[in-house]
């Protein structure tokens, strides 16, 4: 199943393009890396594949309802979304829990079950122990993990990550995409996720989209698959 698909997009800001003539097709079920230098427009990118921003030319389409006909649900952790500040006045698992709220519905309270998403959620990413300090008095790494605790308690069935394991040390960054790779192969859901660290995600991922630059100064889209090399190339 196509998840998203980008034809002939073109996007820019002012009156620059970042994105020239992006074809790309993302597929449900797979755990898939953007790749590529700062400025490569992978941020927008993943904005135009949500319908965040608009193309200027070309098509962008988010599938928006699964092949049964449920309702997708995604999950998206934008860059620096940890940045709070020494006097953000939340606690950790109130920023987790908020992450179900969208399932409650109006004046619903939280079940055993919401419970047991948002416990297990800290636990995955290792900070169940810190769940009634103050999300301020965090470190970077840790105020990231809790980002993803919320994108887990919201049980998507799409989990988008811009850049997630900013301020992660190496065993934390092992961990994540262990449970990344889980959530798909296991869980059956999908990821896409903006990394740099290309080496260390590739035993884990499905596909990997690379942003390059061209001879001529334009950006080249290539797909490869982890195990069979090239798909496709896109100008």
């Amino acid at each position: 199943m196509i998840l998203s698909s980008m034809q002939g997009v073109v996007f820019g800001y002012g009156d620059e393009a970042v994105i020239e003539n992006l074809t790309l097709d993302i597929y449900a079920g797979q755990f898939t890396a953007i790749s590529g230098p700062n400025g490569a427009a992978k941020s927008t990118m993943l904005k135009l594949m949500l319908g965040l921003i608009k193309p200027w030319r070309g098509t962008a389409r988010f599938t928006r309802v699964l092949e049964d006909g449920t309702k997708l649900s995604v999950g998206y952790v934008p860059q620096q979304v940890a940045s709070f500040n020494a006097g953000f006045p939340s606690k950790v698992i109130e920023l987790v829990r908020s992450g179900r709220y969208n399932r409650l519905g109006w004046f619903r309270r939280f079940t055993a079950r919401d419970h047991e998403m948002v416990e297990r959620s800290l636990k995955e990413v290792g900070m169940w122990e810190y769940r009634n300090r103050r999300i301020g008095e965090l470190s970077g790494g840790q105020k990231q993990r809790i980002c993803m605790a919320r994108a887990l308690a919201q049980e998507p069935h799409v989990l988008i990550l811009d850049e997630p394991t900013t301020g992660l040390d190496a065993a934390s960054r092992a961990d994540l995409y262990r449970l990344l790779s889980g959530y798909v192969k296991e869980q059956g859901k999908t990821v896409i996720m903006v990394t740099h660290s290309l080496e260390e995600i590739d035993p884990y991922v499905d596909r990997i989209v690379r942003l390059e630059r061209k001879e001529n100064g334009g950006w080249q889209c290539s797909v490869t698959n982890s195990c069979s090399g090239p798909l496709s190339q896109e100008a």
